[in-house]
């Protein structure tokens, strides 16, 4: 078998995070959280964003020990066995590879706004019409193909792309905030500041396409195998995205606020339809050029995006297939080009059953976000876990404080599952279920090998999972429950609660086969202890 190549430096890691990060969450999370939380929206995304660094740095620590391809589904079978491995990796790829379609339709839903006759028939209310459809499986296509052939093409694409992505934001935060802006609309008489209260604030993080935005932080840990210095690489690509992004996004939500016309605003700031939000904007405004070079970017800015999902998504495949979770073919790569083809072609497949499924960018940006909070919870875990059972390790990248920032993203996460809302959180927690037979088909094959064991470490998964379910259901009605549980005291529940299961996760982790292959990647990368102390 052909290992995967590095080739790619601190720059076109960066690029990739960013690439992933910046893609139609700009277009669409200012109108969407705007929507929900009015002015106060510009807490939604600096609140998600530390979240999400939080979360991010456990698995710079995780990423630094641990280069390789697809690494995000596999640290929490390295410490707790196929189970938990199993869910946690089965959540990071529906969340990741649904973002490829939604690439896709995000930028069709913005060509709808064209002043065209023919792009009015892409789209039919929220949904993608047949036409609309075939439009978005040939932009599949091309993210396809700007993959199939190498890793370093695709690096050149995404970084010019990533290029062109960072400057029209923010060609668009001066062009509109100086052509109308509107400062009064932050205090509205009828609105205020916080319209929805701040439970408002916390579901726009939860379910506006914010969690979903900064979602990307992921794709320079799935590509560290590619990385030529991961232990620099990774955590100076994870941070830099990051940080520049929630500079970009929170200047977006500022400009978007400020330039709505305040009639509309008077009106309620949900009630504000939009098909194509800046763009909308600039033509109100009178800024045409604004408008087309907008239109431009609804391709370039979601197909960035596309493209680097893409090719991280088969990297998860083929992290999945050798943790023992798919078929054997999927973990193949191409001899010459050095990509994992057949991975690719599934996930082809499974973006086009996505693209049927669910035709509005919305409503996949939702599942999108559950799905990823529930896979983010196992990197604090596993990052505590391996300081507990794999002490011996090396570490180029060791947190300090990672004692406390651990817990907090955990706590952290589970408030955003809880935001997101009753049935939402009960709807993703199925999805979760489908996955279920694949990994007893793989057990029943190796004749339930470590099963109990794997089981036993997996009780605290599965109780949160069940657990959270049900207090999102009997919880605050702000939050869609039904008010069993107060507002207010919810929050301290979800603490309390937290801290229940972490605690019990981390203690719960084994030295399982799995750990084993974690040492020999280790090893791999940075030599034996006694290799270290030679050189």
């Amino acid at each position: 078998m052909s290992s995967i190549k590095r080739s790619m430096g601190t720059f076109s890691l960066m690029m990739t995070g960013l690439g992933s990060i910046i893609g139609s969450g700009w277009l669409f999370g200012a109108w969407r959280a705007a929507g929900i939380a009015g002015p106060a929206a510009i807490f939604s995304w600096i609140i998600g964003m530390i979240v999400i660094l939080f979360i991010a740095l456990t698995y710079a620590e995780l990423g630094s020990m641990f280069p390789e391809s697809g690494g995000m589904v596999r640290y929490a079978q390295y410490t707790h066995g196929s189970f938990v491995g199993f869910i946690a990796a089965w959540a990071n790829w529906i969340a990741i590879v649904s973002v490829i379609p939604t690439e896709a339709i995000a930028s069709i839903q913005y060509m709808h706004s064209w002043p065209f006759a023919w792009t009015k028939s892409l789209m039919n209310g929220n949904d993608l019409t047949l036409f609309g459809i075939v439009l978005v499986i040939v932009l599949l296509l091309i993210y396809f193909f700007l993959n199939y052939w190498t890793v370093q093409l695709f690096s050149r694409a995404n970084n010019i792309i990533t290029v062109f992505k960072i400057v029209i934001p923010l060609l668009t935060i001066v062009g509109i905030m100086t052509a109308g802006f509107h400062p009064g609309n932050f205090h509205l008489p009828s609105q205020g500041f916080t319209p929805n209260g701040w439970s408002g604030v916390f579901t726009a993080v939860a379910i506006s396409g914010i969690v979903f935005s900064f979602n990307g932080f992921q794709s320079p840990i799935n590509m560290a195998g590619e990385a030529r210095n991961p232990k620099r690489s990774i955590p100076i690509a994870i941070i830099g995205s990051l940080l520049i992004a929630v500079i970009i996004y929170v200047l977006l939500q500022i400009t978007f606020i400020g330039a709505v016309n305040p009639s509309l605003a008077a009106k309620g700031w949900g009630t504000i339809q939009f098909s194509s939000p800046f763009a909308n904007l600039a033509i109100a405004l009178g800024i045409n050029w604004l408008a087309i070079v907008l239109y431009l970017d609804a391709f370039v800015s979601p197909s960035g995006t596309g493209t680097t999902y893409t090719a991280t998504t088969a990297r998860m495949i083929y992290g999945m297939e050798e943790n023992g979770y798919f078929p054997k073919i999927f973990g193949k790569i191409h001899p010459f080009y050095g990509v994992p083809r057949p991975a690719m072609f599934f996930n082809l497949v499974v973006s086009l059953i996505f693209l049927f499924l669910f035709r509005g960018w919305g409503a996949l940006a939702e599942i999108i976000s559950v799905a990823t909070i529930i896979s983010y919870i196992c990197g604090p875990i596993s990052v505590m876990a391996l300081r507990r059972i794999g002490v011996h390790l090396r570490r180029p990248l060791r947190i300090k404080g990672i004692s406390i920032i651990a817990p907090l993203g955990f706590i952290f996460a589970t408030f955003i599952l809880y935001w997101a809302r009753w049935p939402l959180t009960g709807e993703v927690m199925f999805i979760m279920i489908i996955g279920l037979p694949l990994y007893f088909y793989y057990q029943v094959k190796n004749k339930w090998a470590g099963f109990r064991k794997d089981l036993k470490a997996s009780g605290w998964l599965i109780v949160y999972l069940i657990v959270m379910a049900l207090f999102s259901y009997i919880g605050s009605e702000k939050f869609g429950g039904i008010n069993v549980i107060k507002y207010g005291w919810d929050f301290v529940f979800l603490v309390v609660l937290s801290i229940i299961f972490y605690y019990w996760g981390v203690k719960s982790a084994w030295e399982n086969q799995y750990l084993k292959e974690a040492e020999d990647v280790n090893q791999k990368a940075y030599g034996t202890e006694q290799e270290r102390k030679i050189v």
